[in-house]
C-alpha cells in the first residue's frame, strides 16, 4: 500500500498527536516531539524529551531495572489502544507493538508491525550490505548467524532492519522458563554495546541520532531501529 504523499502526511500527523496524548495522559508528562514513519507493514514511533519528574529521580539514583519495569506496565496499558488506532487510521493490521527506550537520550520508540513482514519488497538502498553485514556480525558475537536478514529504508529519517532465526538452545531453555525480561534487558545491553554504529553510519551517509532493538521471542524474530539526523 502506497499512500499519496498528503494522505502519508495526515496519517502520520494524526498518529503523532494521538501518541502524544496516551503517553501524556498516562507517563503525566508527554512527550517534547513524536515522529511517525508509515510504510506498510511497518509503523515507527520515535518519542523524544520524554522523562517524568520521578523518572528522572530514579534515572539519576541508578534504578534503571525499576524505571524500564515501571513502563513496561505502563506500555502493557497502552499498546492494544495504539494498534487499534493504527489500523483505524492506516488499515495496518498491527499485531504487536515493539518498543525500547534510550534513557540516557530521554527518547524512546515503538514498532508497529502488520502480519506480512516476510512477503513485502525490501528495495535496496546506499549502504545495505554494510549495515547487513555489521549486524550479522554483531549477532554472531551475542548469538548466531541469524538465518534471514532484512531491512528497510523507510525514508531519510528511519531504518528498520529484522533478523530472523538467531535464538541458540540456552536462550530458548530461558524463555521456556520464563525468564523472557531478564533475557530481553541482557541481550539488549550486549548487542547495542557490540554493535558498530559509527561504521553504519559512514556507509549509510546519515549521522545516526538513536538506535534500538527489541524481539518477538515466540517468533525468533528481532527488529534494530536506526533513527538519523535529517538531512538539512
Amino acid at each position: 500500500m502506497t499512500l499519496p504523499s498528503s494522505d502519508l502526511k495526515t496519517k502520520q500527523s494524526d498518529i503523532s498527536s494521538f501518541v502524544g496524548k496516551v503517553l501524556r495522559d498516562h507517563f503525566g508528562k508527554g512527550p517534547g516531539s513524536v515522529y511517525v514513519s508509515i510504510s506498510n507493514p511497518f509503523v515507527t514511533i520515535y518519542v523524544k524529551d520524554l522523562m517524568s519528574a520521578t523518572e528522572r529521580v530514579l534515572y539519576s539514583g541508578n534504578h534503571e531495572k525499576t524505571l524500564k519495569k515501571t513502563r513496561e506496565f505502563v506500555m502493557d496499558k497502552i499498546s492494544d489502544e495504539i494498534r487499534s488506532y493504527i489500523k483505524t487510521i492506516t488499515d495496518i493490521d498491527v499485531q504487536r507493538l515493539y518498543y525500547d527506550w534510550s534513557l540516557e537520550n530521554q527518547s524512546g520508540v515503538f514498532l508497529g508491525v502488520g502480519p506480512s513482514v516476510s512477503d513485502v519488497s525490501y528495495p535496496p538502498y546506499p549502504g545495505q550490505d554494510t549495515v547487513h553485514d555489521e549486524i550479522i556480525l554483531m549477532s554472531e558475537k551475542v548469538e548466531k548467524r541469524p538465518e534471514k536478514i532484512y531491512s528497510l529504508r523507510v525514508n531519510d529519517r528511519t531504518l528498520i532492519v529484522v533478523r530472523e532465526g538467531l535464538l541458540v538452545e540456552i536462550e530458548k531453555q530461558l524463555i521456556h522458563d520464563g525468564h523472557q525480561e531478564v533475557l530481553r534487558l541482557s541481550k539488549g545491553k550486549i548487542e547495542k554495546r557490540m554493535l558498530d554504529v559509527e561504521r553504519i553510519s559512514s556507509k549509510i551517509e546519515c549521522d545516526i541520532e538513536d538506535y534500538f532493538i527489541d524481539w518477538d521471542f515466540k517468533k525468533d524474530q528481532s527488529f534494530t531501529i536506526f533513527i538519523m539526523k535529517p538531512n538539512n
